[in-house]
Order: structure tokens, then sequence, then C-alpha cells
């Protein structure tokens, strides 16, 4: 079984190659044009994505050291994403797979980032059992999802407005530093006080976050401070990135607890971009080790955006015999 995986959801164009259960490759040609505006352009993001498309697919190939003709199936992400980013991928997977006349599987992207952790790997070997909750917390998704088998998934709390992702990167706006502003937050965080100042959670029902209401508190804070110290943020920049990690890892924490207690489940994994977050790294291994869970934590290059884990998930499809057709096109707003 060789599958040829593409990803394309948002400002990364990848593509990997998995052999049976080993994942010979996984290529990323990331979109640098979008630092100048402070966020992704959806248009400029679908024109790279056809720049890229066709090298890295070539690369991927050789890295694996397979040929065209070698693939068993084209696996691409349907969703969500940007509807221009997904087209590309989308288009180009159908192309191939009715070139080389061999099957089409779509993928969820959100679902993917779950299935992340089964991606063998020597220096993780364990993987969580079923049932387990997984984490996942991106730009664009903050979710507690249920996963009873590898195609089994239900979400059980989400976001009701912003994603933790989002807030990252608008308070790092507010701070001033570039985009993507997300790691760089965890960056100084690593200098900081992570209690030098408070700023209030928000308090949803069930499982479900929001993220608005802190983005806010945020920028009071700063606008006020800034007004009585315009230096405020340059001399205390550590302190103030640290403490909005920590009140935003604690948000996400604090569910997560909950979701264990009335669940049963102790099997916890986390997945999307900010799984790449050392301080909520840091904070759910501490907390898993206090609380007696079994705690999943991904390698950094399987947190974002990347192939692999489109691989991986169409791996279950295959063995399923779970295809599409030619018809398939892509869903923005794609559910679980």
């Amino acid at each position: 079984m060789i599958i040829l995986a593409i990803e394309s959801s948002c400002d990364e164009t990848s593509a990997a190659v998995l052999v049976d259960s080993e994942m010979r490759s996984n290529v990323i040609a990331a979109q640098l044009i979008h630092e100048q505006y402070g966020g992704v352009v959806p248009e400029l993001a679908s024109r790279a994505h056809q720049q890229h498309i066709w090298p890295v697919v070539e690369r991927a190939l050789a890295d694996a050291k397979v040929t065209k003709t070698d693939v068993s199936a084209i696996a691409f992400t349907r969703g969500p994403g940007l509807l221009g980013s997904l087209l590309v991928g989308a288009s180009f997977a159908k192309a191939l797979a009715l070139g080389l006349r061999v099957p089409l599987i779509e993928v969820n992207h959100m679902q993917a980032h779950v299935l992340a952790h089964f991606i063998d790997d020597p220096d993780r070997p364990e993987k969580p059992q079923f049932p387990f909750l997984c984490l996942t917390v991106s730009g664009g998704h903050t979710q507690i999802v249920r996963v009873d088998g590898p195609l089994d998934m239900h979400v059980i709390g989400q976001t009701m407005d912003d994603a933790v992702g989002e807030a990252f990167d608008k308070s790092a706006k507010l701070l001033g530093l570039p985009y993507p502003g997300g790691p760089l937050i965890d960056k100084y965080a690593a200098e900081g006080n992570p209690l030098a100042y408070r700023f209030p959670m928000s308090e949803m029902p069930d499982f479900n976050f929001s993220f608005s209401g802190i983005k806010t508190a945020i920028l009071y804070f700063l606008r006020q401070q800034t007004k009585e110290n315009p230096d405020f943020i340059q001399q205390n920049l550590p302190d103030i990135c640290a403490s909005i990690q920590h009140t935003l890892v604690q948000m996400l924490l604090t569910k997560l607890k909950r979701a264990v207690r009335e669940t049963g489940i102790q099997q916890i994994a986390v997945a999307g971009g900010v799984s790449a977050n050392r301080g909520l790294r840091t904070a759910l291994s501490q907390l898993g080790q206090e609380q007696g869970w079994s705690v999943f934590i991904p390698r950094f290059d399987y947190c974002t955006d990347n192939a692999a884990m489109i691989a991986m998930a169409a791996k279950f499809k295959y063995e399923q015999g779970d295809f599409t057709d030619q018809t398939v096109s892509p869903l923005p707003r794609m559910s679980f």
C-alpha cells in the first residue's frame, strides 16, 4: 500500500508518501509572502499553492524512492480550510488519480490532526488507546474530541467564537509582534513570569470555550498601561507574554479536566498547530502526571499542517475501502 497524500488547507503546501505503515516522506513548502500583510491572504495562498504543489509532490516521491506509477491511492484534504487553497489540492489530486487510474481518498483536516498520533515514530512508540480524548487546537479550531475509533470521532466541546490560535496571534499583534505571532509569544513567555498579570477567563457551559472576551481584556489592559507608560510593552514583554500564555493554557486545561472527570476517559492527546506551544505541552504533561492520565503529545513537525497526517488518516480509510470519486468538491466548513 503506497499512499500519496496532499495537504493544502491554508498557507502550507505539503505532500507525503506512506508505504504500508512507514512514513517515507513529508515535504512542506511554507508561504512567507503573508508575513508582510500580518495574516494569510486567501487569494495569495491559492496562487502560491499552484506554484508549489508539483515541486512538492515530486520531492515527496523522490524522498520516498517511489514513482507515480507505484502509488496505490491519492489522498487529499477536502476541508475545512480556505476554499481557494483546498481547490488547488483537490483538483491536483483528482487529476493525478484519474491519470494514474488509482482510488481517491478525501480526508477531514481536523480528523487528520487527531490521527497524526498513529504515525510510527521511534521516539514516541506508544499510541493512545481507544477511547481517548483529543484537545485539537489551531488558528481556526478549538475542540475536545472523543475518539472511539480511527473513523469514529465526536466533538463534545468547542469554541463558541474565536479559536485559541487566533487569540495568540491577535494578542501578538496587539504587542507589535510580527506575523505569525503565536510562536513569538511562546518564545518570550519562556523568559517571563506567568503570574505577573492576571486576565479574566471566560466561562462557557459544558465543555465549550470562548476566547473573544480575553482578547478584549488584553486590548484594554495594554491601552491603559501604555497610556500611563508608553514603553510598558517593551519593558515588560516577557512577563506580558507569559501571563497571556498562562491564561489561555489554563482555559484549555480547565475544560479538559472537566471532560476527563465527566467521561472517565484518561487517555489524553493534543493535536493541531497550537499543540506545538511549549507552554501548553509542559502544562499538559504536568497535569497528566498529577491526575494520573496517559498523555500523548505529537512531534513538532506533526503539529502544524502537514501531509503526513493526511496520509495516516487515508490509511485507515484505504483499509476499509472508503474511497471517493471525481465528483467530490472541497468543503471549506467541513465538520466531523
